[in-house]
């Protein structure tokens, strides 16, 4: 009988696979061939593995969540787009109209930052008004901030290979570029829950902490240059980066959301936004969700940064600051699921809880980074 269920399940999952899905997973494919055409040569095995998982990831995700197959088509239609306007000179950035007021990767992410801290006053607009339509607009404006995050990493990619060969890296080696990519992955986290419960009153609270990250994001390059692009350190030459900080943001964003529903329940519970805000289940639902997933990633990055460490240093485990604080993290949140899993507590000392654990969360991540030295210290602000 459950054989036959679950038979049934796999064959009208099937059912929904439309057209423009095989379209999808055909642009992967074309895309992904074309990328191994282009730079096989100069991958190795580590590589050419990290394409192939890269390329499956995109497919399962786009089959699973649909609006991530228009996104990516968008993303590399407007990246490859605004690539063919270089003309193998960087120097076009400043010269060529649509590089130089959208499209360049600093003029992206700038329409980045503007757009998430648009979001987040359209989202708590119609928090207040109670507006549907208000709350529609609110997402669209968190979409499109995501696909200008994108397409201004996708584009700094290339505008390093432009500087030179040996300059050239992924866009995820600096806190710069990993606040861009912070912004973008809570985002789309938020956007498949706000999807998955049909509800949109959670944005005011978590774009909160998105717009915090543009602050810093535009106080860093404002205040130091940091948009310029540097060559890697040479601890930050390897294939584990393309692996470990993906998913360390993940978990980051993961955290970063579950402790703004926290706030959320914490008004709900204290009668505060009753009528606007989800219900207590629902919200601690997604705080639930949302902190599994991110211990999940945050447990996946910190044994990939052991791989790392043992072929960078020589050991697996240091104790370096950056190190102990990422166990100091991993023990909260595996406390936390705990306490919820086997105790079965619920209400607002969780919701705290995950409150304190951002706070945490971020000394981890920056504080370690500007009070404390170590063998991250590339990471410095």
């Amino acid at each position: 009988m459950e054989l036959a269920q679950e038979y049934s399940e796999q064959r009208n999952w099937l059912k929904q696979i439309s057209w423009f899905d095989w379209l999808y997973a055909a642009f992967l494919v074309a895309g992904s061939v074309y990328a191994y055409r282009l730079y096989g040569s100069y991958m190795d095995g580590y590589e050419q593995g990290i394409l192939v998982l890269i390329a499956g990831m995109l497919l399962g995700l786009g089959w699973y969540w649909k609006p991530v197959r228009t996104l990516m088509i968008v993303v590399t239609g407007v990246s490859l787009f605004s690539i063919s306007l270089y003309q193998g000179q960087l120097p076009r950035a400043e010269q060529v109209f649509w590089l130089k007021f959208l499209i360049s990767s600093q003029s992206a992410i700038m329409w980045m930052s503007a757009l998430f801290v648009l979001a987040t006053v359209t989202y708590w607009i119609g928090l207040i008004a109670r507006s549907e339509f208000t709350y529609k607009v609110a997402s669209s404006l968190t979409w499109s901030a995501v696909t200008m995050g994108l397409v201004g990493l996708m584009v700094r990619w290339y505008e390093s290979y432009l500087i030179s060969p040996d300059v050239g890296h992924i866009p995820i080696s600096n806190l710069y570029e990993v606040f861009i990519l912070f912004s973008i992955i809570t985002s789309l986290l938020y956007l498949f829950y706000e999807k998955y419960y049909q509800n949109r009153q959670m944005g005011a609270f978590v774009l909160l902490v998105i717009s915090a990250a543009v602050g810093f994001l535009l106080w860093y390059t404002f205040g130091r240059q940091a948009y310029e692009i540097q060559p890697l350190v040479p601890a930050l030459q390897s294939y584990w980066m393309k692996l470990h900080v993906p998913a360390n943001f993940i978990g980051y964003g993961s955290f970063a959301l579950a402790a703004m529903i926290g706030v959320a329940y914490i008004f709900v519970s204290k009668g505060m936004l009753v009528s606007r805000l989800p219900s207590l289940d629902v919200l601690d639902d997604v705080m639930y969700k949302a902190i599994t997933i991110g211990f999940a990633f945050f447990t996946i990055a910190t044994v990939l940064g052991a791989m790392w460490a043992a072929e960078a240093w020589g050991g697996y485990w240091s104790w370096d600051p950056k190190e102990t604080w990422a166990l100091i993290v991993w023990l909260n949140y595996a406390a936390w699921l705990h306490i919820r899993l086997v105790k079965g507590l619920r209400g607002p000392m969780l919701a705290w809880w995950a409150i304190v654990g951002l706070l945490v969360t971020a000394f981890a991540f920056l504080g370690v980074n500007m009070f404390l030295s170590g063998l991250h210290s590339y990471g410095t602000l």
